[in-house]
């Protein structure tokens, strides 16, 4: 059996529990016997997969809705359950909760653990704990975590960076993320539809964000470049939920992007189910990712399978992977600069037809494809570790 493991999983939807999804789905389609272990979460039961979750006891996490705090160390009838499964192998994609039964389990059966570093978890910690050395500490222990894996995996070469800022010392391989929106057919009446089916206007500019409602994700920096272009017409999408969303529709109101004559921003809430988010995808024109908090988010890969190109900030690890007006587009980390740019993509319909299709071609790659590559992966992986520990 192969464990894929993390601390949040559908209907708890973000980058990393998308990732977590697909690797079970395709790994499952391709191979069989791979199984989910994860926090419990309400209403998880109303759910049906084709492979096996495990959930063990959590608590919310205060001020962070919809996450769990996972507590597997109580949850005896858990343990009772997972002791009777034979594992080749444990894949974590989270060091806290989830990462913590990974090792129990390696340890006790003597099979390899794969580690894979998605977050930035040092600005979360700021956020939550205002003491540098309690951070510290914390940072300490996560780095603890992926020293003790026997592959640490990172989903693109800018990465390393952050892992490397937070004393890792040891080897990293890069294993991209997949995208379960690649290559799907596109054409501009596609898109026109999608409009239609979502009760957007085909003739006004969409922009859009997907994703954690979060200041560190750079959200009141979007709000302020748009408040700077009262004179253009378009129309800002906001998915995604999160503490700061209240504060977002404020702001929005402050700002004079919503108001009784006009509103120029929609919060459109949560948006769970895949096909229809793909619609929002598709209708948009820009995509709009200012983060400097993200490593290498699946948002932006996602809108690219669907010609949406994204603007992103010049330096950020998540734009590593753009190329300038060639798979999407930069700009400087100033807000007025990133409104002159929304602007001057906006009024060239040729250049971003053509960006789009960039992005499309170079950033959308499936997760069938991944699963691939990652299932190889995982049985070089075992087949190293029988033959040093047989």
């Amino acid at each position: 059996m192969i464990g894929l493991l993390n601390d949040c999983f559908p209907p708890i939807m973000d980058g990393v529990a998308v990732a977590t999804s697909n690797y079970a789905y395709w790994l499952q389609k391709k191979n069989g016997n791979v199984c989910v272990i994860t926090p419990q979460v309400p209403n998880s039961l109303l759910y049906n997969y084709e492979y096996p979750v495990f959930r063990y006891f959590s608590l919310p996490v205060p001020k962070r809705k919809p996450y769990r705090m996972g507590l597997p160390g109580i949850d005896y009838a858990f343990w009772k359950k997972i002791g009777k499964i034979p594992f080749e192998l444990l894949h974590a994609h989270c060091p806290f909760s989830s990462g913590v039964i990974a090792r129990r389990i390696a340890r006790a059966q003597h099979v390899p653990i794969v580690a894979t570093f998605h977050s930035k978890y040092k600005a979360d910690f700021m956020r939550v704990v205002h003491n540098k050395y309690i951070v510290e500490l914390l940072i300490k222990n996560v780095v603890s975590f992926y020293e003790q894996a026997d592959e640490v995996w990172i989903p693109q070469p800018a990465v390393e960076e952050t892992l490397r800022e937070y004393g890792f010392r040891g080897r990293v391989e890069v294993v991209e993320n997949g995208n379960d929106f690649a290559g799907r057919p596109y054409s501009v009446a596609q898109k026109i539809r999608s409009r239609r089916l979502l009760g957007l206007d085909e003739k006004v500019p969409i922009l859009l964000f997907v994703g954690q409602h979060i200041w560190e994700k750079n959200v009141g920096f979007i709000l302020r470049s748009l408040s700077k272009l009262s004179h253009i017409d378009f129309k800002m999408i906001f998915i995604g939920t999160g503490y700061a969303a209240a504060d977002m529709k404020q702001m929005a109101r402050d700002l004079g992007l919503v108001n009784e004559g006009k509103e120029k921003v929609l919060f459109i809430g949560s948006v769970s189910e895949r096909e229809r988010l793909s619609k929002y995808y598709e209708a948009a024109d820009l995509f709009l990712f200012p983060s400097l908090y993200d490593n290498a988010p699946l948002v932006v890969r996602e809108a690219a399978a669907l010609h949406t190109p994204s603007l992103l900030l010049r330096g950020s690890t998540a734009a590593e992977i753009i190329s300038h007006k060639k798979n999407g587009f930069l700009c400087e980390a100033d807000e007025s600069a990133y409104a002159v740019m929304i602007e001057q993509i906006l009024s060239d319909q040729t250049l971003l037809s053509a960006v789009g299709n960039g992005a499309a071609d170079t950033l959308a790659r499936s997760w069938e494809d991944i699963a691939e590559e990652v299932s190889d992966r995982y049985l070089r992986l075992i087949r190293k570790y029988k033959s040093l520990y047989a």
